[in-house]
């Protein structure tokens, strides 16, 4: 054995380069080695397949390869459209890739974060630069998913309904637990984190059996997993959604069957032999399956019902959402179209999303008060929806788990979006994200920069621990008291409830629902 070894050892020098283990660009998976690209202070591996799947049908493993796969470069989005603040576009339905961004010391036992990129109908995760977390000793996935009308249509027969991206994360979730220890991660140790949409799953995975031991920790920032939306919301004449972000399986196969017609199809066979670029040139398509389904094997239940039960995995939670959430829906459907709001048309909303109630919420939230009209319906939006949300699934997540809470409250986040207008952003929808993924365009300041620091050191140790807290950063309580304002040179617990009128949201809630029992007990002195 020892002349073997010894030999094995001869053999490798006379060939004048290491073993394709020992150099750091290249790692082995369960499907074939790949090679990434080493910096100087990382490894970072792109478009490695982590499932396969046809046309809404259940994610299966990627196929093996000989030789080792060149991973330099981003793998192809999911198919998209695109949108004016987003022009990007894909046709190719071979997409299930993830990419890893490593520290370039291969120390092992890494805690791993998986990243889930927001908004339903278009996005990858390439577009999210991990290095900063990296550099804080994190392994940091970020994956493409089945968006729109490829990742959350339904059909009547047609298994899976309404749940592929789901499916899609819960398959990159299963390729991280058997390959990430390769990468120098701790597959038992994976925090699970997204926002907005991204949120919005994370908050679905909680609730499916399916996730069960996939993750260990979870992030949710600006996730709508309990939110609800009155009438006009986003837009005028749209009506209000109880569920924002989910819809039973029967009525997302019901939708499914109105388009299919519209796509000149009867049956699922017709459907799965279209051309991509036919599905995606039919109006609103892809806005109309962000919503996903209930009802089956992968949500078995509302997700907001399963949470009011306490019936979700116990496992530490880090979420909030950013002081002015709702600003910038207002911003781009009305003053980006050169029509601010007027003072007769946010009167008008109110009216028309709070029926008899619309008198009490125009005296809480005069709009003389506010900067502008439009500013005063964004604050009404973020109390009310987005909020009060977030409230009700912290408090009811910690009753059953450790949960930290938090409020991105920089009114100065630089704008990341190309959209041309002087409204006042505030502290935007996923305004935190160049705090947390860095961007050469997000230009910031000094103060923000330390914000950025901090932040990034709250997540990874939060990724590490199940606790935020650390060496040099400003202590974090749990949620019951209090939850943690992030701001430059304000990082410190605040009232959220009292930030954002809760109570008079709450009472107002509860005499709706005692009218509709038919009681009419109005919340006494509120005005």
């Amino acid at each position: 054995m020892r002349t073997l070894l010894a030999t094995t050892l001869l053999l490798a020098a006379c060939t004048g380069g290491p073993s394709p283990q020992a150099d750091p660009a290249i790692v082995t998976t369960e499907t074939g080695a790949v090679r990434g690209t080493v910096t100087a202070g990382h490894r970072i591996f792109q478009g490695i397949p982590y499932a396969a799947a046809g046309r809404w049908e259940s994610p299966r493993r990627a196929g093996a390869w000989q030789g080792v796969r060149d991973a330099t470069r981003p793998g192809a989005m999911c198919p998209q459209v695109g949108s004016g603040y987003a022009p990007i576009t894909s046709t190719t339905e071979d997409c299930l890739v993830l990419n890893v961004t490593a520290p370039r010391d291969r120390a092992d036992a890494r805690p791993v974060m998986v990243w889930l990129h927001g908004d339903g109908a278009l996005g990858a995760g390439h577009f999210s630069d991990a290095r900063e977390l990296a550099s804080r000793g994190a392994v940091v996935v970020t994956i493409n998913y089945r968006l729109g009308v490829f990742g959350a249509f339904g059909y009547p027969g047609l298994r899976g309904s309404g749940t592929y991206g789901l499916q899609d994360q819960q398959a990159a979730l299963a390729w991280v637990r058997r390959n990430i220890r390769a990468f120098g991660g701790d597959p038992g140790n994976v925090t699970l984190f997204g926002v907005s949409y991204g949120g919005l799953s994370v908050g679905g995975h909680l609730t499916s059996p399916g996730a069960q031991g996939l993750f260990h920790r979870a992030i949710m920032q600006s996730g709508e997993t309990m939110m609800d939306m009155p009438a006009g919301g986003m837009v005028p004449g749209l009506p209000a959604q109880p569920h924002f972000a989910w819809r039973g399986v029967e009525e997302t196969e019901r939708l499914g069957a109105y388009y299919a017609g519209l796509l000149g199809c009867g049956d699922l066979a017709c459907l799965r032999a279209l051309p991509v670029e036919k599905i995606l040139k039919v109006p609103q398509i892809m806005n109309a399956f962000q919503a996903y389904a209930y009802g089956n094997e992968v949500l078995p239940q509302l997700p907001p019902e399963a949470i009011r039960a306490g019936r979700f995995h116990r496992v530490p939670v880090l979420a909030g959402a950013t002081r002015d959430e709702h600003r910038l829906f207002v911003g781009m459907t009305y003053d980006a179209q050169g029509e601010p709001l007027t003072g007769r048309a946010y009167r008008d909303l109110v009216k028309e999303a709070f029926g008899r109630d619309a008198a009490r919420v125009l005296r809480r939230y005069p709009a003389g008060s506010f900067a502008s009209p439009g500013i005063a319906w964004a604050t009404v939006l973020t109390d009310r929806m987005w909020a009060r949300a977030t409230h009700e699934q912290n408090t009811l997540l910690a009753r059953h788990a450790p949960v930290y809470g938090y409020e991105f409250a920089d009114r100065d986040a630089p704008m990341f979006l190309p959209i041309k207008t002087d409204f006042d952003w505030g502290a935007y929808h996923a305004g935190d994200l160049p705090y947390l993924f860095p961007e050469k365009e997000a230009r910031l300041t000094a103060g923000q920069r330390e914000l950025s620091r901090r932040m990034v050191a709250y997540w990874t140790n939060f990724a590490r621990s199940g606790d935020p807290n650390g060496p040099g950063l400003p202590a974090w309580p749990h949620v019951g008291k209090g939850v943690q304002s992030l701001a430059p040179g304000a990082v410190r617990p605040v009232d959220y409830a009292a930030g954002h009128r809760l109570d008079f949201w709450n009472r107002l809630a509860s005499g709706a629902q005692e009218r509709g029992s038919g009681t009419d007990r109005r919340g006494a002195g509120e005005n």
